[in-house]
């Protein structure tokens, strides 16, 4: 595990850097739109690159060096970061540079994420994949807690030069953790060799993989609805935060550090524990635990509701998401590991895609309307939610939230998904 921790603390701090870079460009966004589809545009336009580079990043990540990629991809978020930096101090940043810089760091984000994870298979045992990936939860929910605070605090102090040069800071130091460790290539086996053929064939390998195996398959159709509801609600939580604690940026600092703490004892609990036995509980009540607790805080109006609700949403998603990926990481070859988690990539940015694109515009003009004072809704919703600005959008929030609590509980009713784990053999058990 030596060289997955040296790995893990080099992206742990470059995590929290760009996350301190992402909330203070949500406050200024905020302050100068006032409207979550600008905001929603950020996801959107980081999904759409990622989307299209995703068959390609898979076939690249089981072709070339993963480590290489890994820090190629850290030092281009710096080369943007930089970028970003010049242009304000010239007086010259405008929203679009941001969407633009933002597009091209998450085709580069989508490569370093396919070789990170495929990597992980060849640097910690078999029965350490649960544990391996809580841990790597640790990073993203430390980045949540501490970002917010220290952006919050920051932002006053040095403003937003000090906060990119702070980002461009931790970006070198991910490529010197990186620089100190060697991680082993897979070897190419019969699948994988074959694939090699052309092009075209590698691009459709992945898909092919899944649809022979319709537990994988069952597993991404799941996964890829889940998604969508959580970018759905994803889009709309700052806005609607900032926009019923009347535009208070310490409430949103808070919440999201409630969430961050959330996440981080999740991951301790996980990688402690480690997990139930069949993986696929881990997913499924995962989904249950926070699509509960973000209804509740969607239907919240005060920090007292939202602080603890997004506390106990957030300690799901490590149960959640190392027992998706442990799933995963045991069924596919680590040869072919890039081409067939591209795929599921592809699927789950698509459904992400989708949700930020209609989420912002859907709040903005239908569901915030509606929730005004003698808006279509308020008769039949005011008495839940109340009515006035960020209404429409808590609305919106709870459909969503609901949506994740009713994935999570139909994957008990399909046996192909309940049992995936017993249905598909692991990768060194099989015939292929």
């Amino acid at each position: 595990m030596r060289t997955f921790i040296i790995i893990w603390l080099g992206q742990a701090v470059s995590i929290i850097g760009s996350s301190m870079t992402a909330f203070a460009f949500t406050l200024w966004v905020w302050e100068l739109t006032g409207h979550a589809t600008s905001i929603a545009l950020f996801g959107f336009f980081r999904q759409v690159p990622q989307f299209l580079i995703i068959p390609i990043a898979g076939v690249i990540v089981d072709r070339w060096n993963r480590k290489y990629l890994m820090m190629l991809s850290d030092t281009v978020s710096a080369l943007l970061t930089i970028t970003i930096l010049l242009l304000y101090l010239t007086h010259s940043l405008q929203l679009w540079h941001l969407y633009l810089a933002v597009a091209i760091q998450g085709i580069f984000e989508q490569i370093h994420e396919l070789a990170y994870l495929s990597s992980v298979s060849m640097i910690v045992p078999k029965q350490q994949y649960s544990r391996a990936s809580s841990i790597g939860f640790l990073a993203s929910s430390s980045s949540v807690i501490i970002a917010p605070a220290l952006a919050g605090v920051l932002y006053v102090v040095i403003g937003l030069v000090g906060i990119l040069i702070i980002d461009i800071m931790t970006c070198v130091i991910a490529v010197s953790a990186l620089l100190l460790v060697r991680i082993p290539q897979p070897t190419t086996a019969q699948a994988g060799a074959q694939s090699h053929a052309n092009l075209k064939q590698e691009l459709y390998f992945g898909w092919h993989y899944i649809t022979a195996r319709p537990g994988l398959l069952a597993m991404l159709a799941l996964v890829a609805l889940f998604w969508f509801t959580l970018s759905f609600g994803n889009s709309l939580s700052s806005p609607l935060i900032l926009a019923r604690s009347g535009n208070d940026a310490k409430v949103l600092g808070i919440v999201s550090s409630a969430a961050g703490l959330g996440g981080i004892i999740g991951a301790l609990l996980v990688s402690t524990w480690g997990g139930f036995k069949r993986r696929i509980h881990g997913v499924l009540l995962g989904m249950v635990g926070i699509g509960l607790s973000r209804t509740v805080f969607g239907l919240g109006i005060i920090p007292l509701i939202w602080i603890p609700s997004q506390f106990c949403s957030s300690i799901n998603f490590p149960l959640l998401g190392s027992a998706n990926d442990s799933i995963w990481l045991k069924k596919v070859r680590p040869d072919v590991q890039g081409r067939v988690l591209s795929t599921r990539s592809l699927v789950e940015r698509g459904a992400s895609i989708v949700a930020y694109l209609i989420a912002g515009p859907l709040a903005d003009y239908v569901f915030e309307p509606a929730m005004m004072s003698f808006g279509s809704l308020v008769p039949t919703l005011g008495w839940i939610l109340g009515t006035g600005r960020g209404v429409g959008m808590a609305l919106l929030y709870v459909i969503s939230s609901l949506g994740m609590l009713l994935i999570g509980l139909s994957g008990y009713a399909f046996r192909t998904l309940r049992d995936v784990e017993i249905i598909v053999p692991d990768y060194d058990t099989s015939a292929e």
